[in-house]
């Protein structure tokens, strides 16, 4: 198994390999549109990117809309490098974030497909199927010690 690096980003900084795994992921696998995946909200965000050596195989963002509240969100891995355990760094990465920033509770859209990954995590489900850009989706929480 390779190591992979996770590398924290400010929604300042160059994030064109966020959008680059993103636009891999979103646009041109899951058919997103550009217009929706490019939601205006990255500069208020935190990125986290995983790389195997200098190549981005996987990013996810992190906002906090609400006090004490945060969202995870783009959640997204190459898929050449799925199961590898590359989401789990991703999501531990900003979960310790979520706490850094005092948040008791992260919120996410999770698509069905991967209802599971969360849920092993520590998330639950609190909403029925939507569709969210044109893919179904749960809302899911995890309440932070």
């Amino acid at each position: 198994m390779s190591e992979y690096d996770i590398h924290r980003l400010a929604g300042d900084s160059d994030l064109s390999d966020a959008f680059d795994v993103r636009r891999d992921v979103f646009v041109d696998e899951q058919n997103v549109s550009a217009d929706e995946e490019w939601d205006g909200r990255d500069e208020q965000s935190a990125h986290v990117v995983a790389y195997e050596d200098d190549y981005p195989v996987g990013t996810a963002r992190l906002r906090t809309p609400d006090n004490g509240v945060a969202k995870i969100e783009r959640v997204a891995v190459r898929k050449p490098y799925r199961e590898h355990g590359i989401g789990r760094l991703l999501m531990d990465a900003l979960e310790a974030d979520a706490r850094d920033r005092s948040c008791s509770q992260i919120l996410l859209h999770a698509q069905t497909a991967v209802e599971t990954f969360y849920e092993k995590r520590g998330y639950e489900r609190t909403s029925d199927v939507f569709d969210e850009a044109g893919i179904s989706h749960v809302k899911m929480r995890k309440r932070l010690d």
